[in-house]
């Protein structure tokens, strides 16, 4: 089918000092279909990031494959991306990095904009953009730093967005936002990646959040996949071990008795 992401036996090696190497992800299988949500969790340090990164290909391979629409995604080099795999986008952790604070917000996304696939006059204008993520048409003007980290977050979002994806990654985007805002900024990644009729990978170590958005979860440890399947049956059914000390870990508060549903959630 068209748009998919397709992970078979995928790895990733870093070679260190004395001959000593380090597997960060392990023969990794896993498929993403368009209009899918699917959650990766994982405590830090599991290979999340780093799958991530191969996805997009940022980190190269040391074995397996990565395909998207059946073409191979291969590492980034110093010739322009194939056109088809533009249309994989990452929202990165940090939106204080991810932008340029040189540059005025309307700006950066209308670099997006330039590889649409139907060409600037066919992707959203910014204004729209900006308005689909919550923000005033005013802020086209404004620079990265005169926004707080939830609003780089959203135009980081709309940046991605402008490029037309068929694919959208959140690399742990709501790891540096307050709690308050962990769950209102993963629930709008959802609703405009369907939206755009794309399918949306949602990296996180909260797996309260991502049962909130996900259609699946797949769960990381080690550098490997250990259990994937429909979220409510990852919630409620989990066979792996590691699964059910990372549902064990989830904080309760105090009073509820019992873990936090989607009502509880986005109402935190």
């Amino acid at each position: 089918m068209a748009g998919d992401l397709v992970l078979t036996d995928a790895s990733v090696t870093y070679r260190q000092r004395a001959g000593v190497s380090l597997t960060a992800v392990d023969s990794v299988s896993l498929s993403i279909a368009p209009g899918e949500v699917v959650g990766l969790v994982g405590e830090s340090g599991c290979g999340k990031s780093t799958l991530a990164k191969a996805v997009c290909g940022l980190e190269p391979l040391s074995g397996g494959s990565v395909t998207f629409d059946g073409q191979p995604v291969r590492p980034l080099g110093l010739r322009r991306r194939p056109e088809r795999l533009q249309r994989i986008q990452m929202v990165f952790q940090n939106p204080y990095a991810s932008l340029n604070p040189r540059r005025r917000v309307g700006a950066q996304i209308d670099d997006a904009r330039a590889i649409h696939p139907g060409g600037p006059k066919g992707a959203p204008s910014v204004a729209a953009l900006l308005d689909d993520v919550g923000l005033p048409e005013s802020a086209a003007r404004r620079y990265p730093h005169e926004f707080s980290g939830g609003q780089r977050q959203r135009i980081a979002i709309a940046r991605a967005v402008a490029a037309g994806p068929e694919l959208l990654i959140g690399d742990e985007p709501i790891a540096s936002l307050d709690a308050s805002l962990q769950a209102r900024i993963a629930l709008l990644m959802r609703r405009i990646a369907l939206d755009a009729g794309a399918a949306l990978l949602f990296i996180s170590h909260d797996l309260a959040v991502v049962r909130l958005i996900a259609d699946r979860v797949a769960v990381m440890h080690g550098g490997r996949v250990v259990e994937q399947g429909p979220t409510e049956q990852i919630w409620s059914d989990p066979q792996e071990a590691y699964t059910q000390r990372l549902l064990a870990a989830i904080p309760v508060a105090d009073g509820l008795g019992h873990l936090p549903d989607v009502a509880e959630i986005v109402g935190a």
